[in-house]
Formats: C-alpha cells, structure tokens, sequence
C-alpha cells in the first residue's frame, strides 16, 4: 500500500498562468511559497521559504484563474506528479515535480463566493494524465 497526498498553505508568488491543451482542456499553472521558521547558527530566528510548482485543471483551473491573484494566500491538495523532459537548447534531460491539485481553497479573501473547488481523485488523475500527454505531444 501507498500512499501520495500533498497539503500546504502558502502564498502565490505570481498570477495564476492558464494555457489550453490541443482539445481545449484548460491548465492552469500556480507558483505557491511555504515558509518555516528555524534558528541560525547565533540563535537568531530566520525563515526558509520554499517554493512549489502546482498543477490545475478542468474546472479548478478555470475558477483559480479567474479568482487568485499574486500574494494571496491558498491551501491546495493533491499529489505529487514527476514528468521527464528533455530542453530544447542543448536536448539533456531533465525532470520537474508538481503538486497536481485535487482541491484548492482560498484563504483570507471573504470577497470570493467559491473558496473550495474539488475534483474527485479519479477525475484529476484521469485529467492530470490526459493534460501531461497532450503538452508533451504540443
């Protein structure tokens, strides 16, 4: 048995950017800062931020492109997804890791009517897997 379920809340570092695939299936990229506290080597408290590639589509892309903005704050799940690549300058491989959201709710902004969107697992990872082929082939 396994088991891959992705939970943070962070902050987005730029607007949401949405794209369409070859059928008009809509994908929307999110860049979502954490940050954690720890000491440095004096004592002095510091914070690392980190940053996570996240992953909507169908219906949670096109709601989290009209309403997200840079700054605010969201929690998203989902799953991790790794996809190899190769560049198209020098042709070496490469991977990246995303969180393919399955749920996004939005924090702190009572402005916006819909704060939750969710996809049922078997609809995003049929979706997700329809999506990477797609751009992979366009």
């Amino acid at each position: 048995m396994s088991l891959n379920k992705v939970m943070i809340i962070g902050r987005l570092g730029r607007d949401p950017e949405i794209r369409y695939t070859a059928i008009g299936m809509p994908v929307v990229n999110l860049l979502v800062a954490t940050e954690e506290p720890y000491f440095d080597e004096d004592g002095k408290r510091q914070e690392r931020r980190e940053w996570h590639r996240v992953v909507a589509v169908a219906k949670i892309a096109l709601i989290c492109h009209e309403h997200l903005k840079r700054g605010q704050q969201i929690y998203v799940e989902g799953r991790l997804h790794t996809s190899q690549f190769e560049t198209k300058v020098n042709g070496r491989k490469q991977s990246r890791t995303e969180i393919v959201a399955t749920r996004v709710q939005f924090l702190g902004s009572p402005s916006v009517e819909i704060d939750t969107v969710k996809q049922s697992d078997t609809e995003s990872s049929q979706l997700t897997s329809m999506a990477s082929w797609l751009t992979s082939k366009y």
